[in-house]
């Protein structure tokens, strides 16, 4: 019960008594609202039946330069395995990760992002604790918009949060590989159900980058290479999470990295000070951008750019977010795009992790102050920092007449536009119970166990005996496995301890990948440098291949390099993030290989590295091209 609700009360109860108990049944209830701002009536913004731009002008007016400065940030918080706000230290890789109410009541910020959780439960109820936290303990009440990084897949790359709780899907490599419009948003509409659920209200994904650059650690999280293709799945994921319109009902979308983080120099990360460019020797800039108009006809809520600097297409050489050309120019006036753009995380501040500093990603900009670069970031037309929580600068800025206010003003009105649309303004909770029941739901994990199987590709299946290789037997078989649960391959055949004793082995390989030389932690966890097996490990897997009849495996978050394992193998797959249960039952014939490669398998590492960083299908004689895929 509001203030205003409980005076009401108060002052209808006497003459409630006196006119008997039909008196209650009809006196009219109070228009409901939330009561934001605490002052004991009903503001424009409070009321859910005035427009949302009428609502914005009147919370704009009433904010002040610090609350609308706190709007301008997202930061990472870390949760407490029961979901409270309790400032306990933090435990495992996202130890460093603040406390959400150290950002909500000490910075003025109301949107966070969150990377690993302990289970539904928790989220819902940590989500639901930081609503009140901020209607509460806030001079305004403004709602916290929490966003995620991809939730669903399968595998466990660095950018896509382990499932856990969520249904467990392919990578978007794996849609790519299926290349259904349908299916996709499916996936985004079911997803929007999990995430709804939880409190989550804004995507950090899809990525509409392209694999033109084999050796680039990211290639897992886009659709390929192709843009025509990137571009009629990145709509359909879109369309899945947002719906046609955006409303309560819907999660907002970022759509990353404007306008392509694909074509890094060697496929060196811009993560990190050893990659700081985007090469472009095909001079193929435009292609890039194909999938982004896919993204753009769908209306994504957000864009992203990258941290690179786009190597000689605009006048000055700086990163993507600090560049006014690209921001301005590009996106905002020949694309009319006027969503909210949030920079990738960390341009402007240096992140201290124990003993070893990960400089700011300020490509270009490396020689500004940190208020230098918020400004410059500002005047190029981005609206909202990632992973920073430096509002001061914005406050300092103004204060000393290098930033109008007018110019934070359209930015804090694009973000609280956002929120206004998504109903947070109304109803910010959630079910805690309805949330464990939704997320992870049967029908839900049914559908990403299905796609899983109809992305694996089946690369080569050779005859023996008149007869192809798969499908394989079901119950008929001694079978020796490799990076295959023991447990979970006994339902298709004999599991044996040897090679010798097997009719046929099965193995699960991953695209190979080499740590770059760097003190930087998190830059050895990127999937850098060459694509093919060497060494002991090479050696290990040809000996096998030769020794018994092979069925291989291939979880290609990379363009696997692997002419030799593909001459030797019995039978090739490939996978974008794969159960052991779904892939035995491809192999033995309970699903069908429905996928097609949605990049090209190079031949070798000569080849890989005569290609154009920005160009897709131009790999000399590759081992398999681009679409390919066989059926049973």
């Amino acid at each position: 019960m509001t203030r205003t609700h409980a005076l009401l009360f108060l002052c209808v109860l006497p003459p409630l008594l006196l006119a008997g108990a039909s008196a209650w049944r009809t006196l009219p209830d109070p228009p409901p609202y939330r009561d934001l701002n605490k002052n004991g009536k009903m503001d424009v913004y409070e009321d859910a039946s005035q427009s949302v731009e009428k609502r914005v002008d009147d919370l704009l007016r009433q904010m002040t330069l610090e609350e609308k400065a706190g709007l301008l940030f997202i930061n990472g918080a870390r949760i407490n395995d029961d979901g409270s706000l309790d400032d306990r230290p933090g435990q495992g890789p996202f130890a460093f990760a603040p406390q959400a109410a150290r950002l909500i009541l000490e910075h003025r910020m109301n949107h966070i992002n969150v990377w690993a959780v302990p289970g539904k439960r928790a989220l819902a109820t940590w989500y639901n604790n930081i609503q009140k936290l901020a209607e509460e303990k806030t001079r305004l009440g403004i709602p916290v918009t929490v966003a995620s990084d991809p939730r669903n897949a399968f595998s466990e790359a660095l950018f896509a949060v382990a499932a856990n709780d969520f249904s467990q899907w392919p990578e978007q490599l794996g849609f790519a590989a299926i290349g259904d419009e349908a299916l996709m948003r499916q996936h985004g509409d079911m997803a929007r159900q999990e995430y709804l659920a939880v409190g989550i209200r804004e995507a950090l994904h899809p990525m509409a980058d392209l694999a033109t650059e084999p050796r680039w650690p990211r290639v897992s999280g886009t659709f390929g290479e192709d843009a025509q293709l990137s571009s009629r799945l990145v709509k359909a994921y879109i369309l899945g999470f947002q719906g046609t319109t955006l409303g309560p009902e819907g999660v907002a979308c970022m759509t990353k990295h404007f306008t392509g983080g694909g074509p890094q120099k060697e496929g060196l990360d811009p993560h990190f000070e050893f990659q700081k460019g985007q090469v472009y020797p095909g001079n193929n800039f435009q292609y890039h951008l194909i999938p982004f108009e896919g993204a753009f006809a769908a209306h994504t809520a957000a864009i992203m750019p990258y941290y690179g600097v786009p190597k000689g297409q605009t006048k000055e050489d700086v990163a993507f977010a600090y560049n006014k050309e690209i921001i301005t120019g590009l996106l905002r006036e020949k694309y009319k795009y006027d969503g909210v753009v949030c920079t990738d995380w960390g341009l402007v501040t240096d992140a201290h992790m124990g003993p070893v500093v990960w400089p700011a990603r300020a490509w270009g900009a490396e020689q500004l102050s940190e208020e230098e670069r918020v400004l410059k970031i500002i005047d190029a037309g981005v609206d909202q920092f990632g992973g920073e929580q430096c509002t001061h600068h914005v406050v300092n800025l103004v204060m000393h007449g290098k930033l109008p206010m007018a110019r934070v003003d359209v930015s804090a009105r694009r973000l609280l536009r956002q929120k206004f649309v998504l109903g947070l303004f109304d109803n910010p909770y959630v079910d805690v119970e309805k949330a464990v029941q939704t997320v992870g739901k049967e029908e839900f994990k049914q559908a990403g166990a299905v796609a899983q199987r109809r992305s694996i590709t089946l690369l080569k299946n050779d005859k023996v005996k008149g007869r192809k290789t798969l499908p394989l037997a079901i119950g008929k078989l001694k079978l020796y496995v490799r990076n295959v649960d023991r447990e979970t391959a006994a339902r298709y055949g004999t599991v044996v301890n040897r090679p010798e004793e097997a009719d046929i082995a099965i193995i699960r390989l991953r695209t190979p990948w080499y740590a770059v030389k760097t003190d930087n932690p998190m830059a050895k966890l990127f999937h850098h440098g060459d694509l093919d097996f060497k060494g002991a490990e090479k050696d290990s897997i040809l000996a096998l291949l030769k020794h018994v009849p092979t069925v291989v495996d291939l979880y290609i978050d990379r363009p696997a390099v692997i002419p030799e394992i593909n001459a030797a193998a019995r039978a090739l797959v490939a996978n974008y993030g794969a159960s052991d249960a779904a892939l035995l039952d491809v192999l033995f014939g309970k699903a069908r290989p429905e996928g097609k490669l949605p990049f090209e398998l190079p031949s070798s590492m000569e080849a890989v590295r005569q290609q154009k960083e920005d160009l897709p299908h131009d790999s000399a004689k590759p081992l398999y091209p681009f679409g390919f895929g066989l059926q049973y």
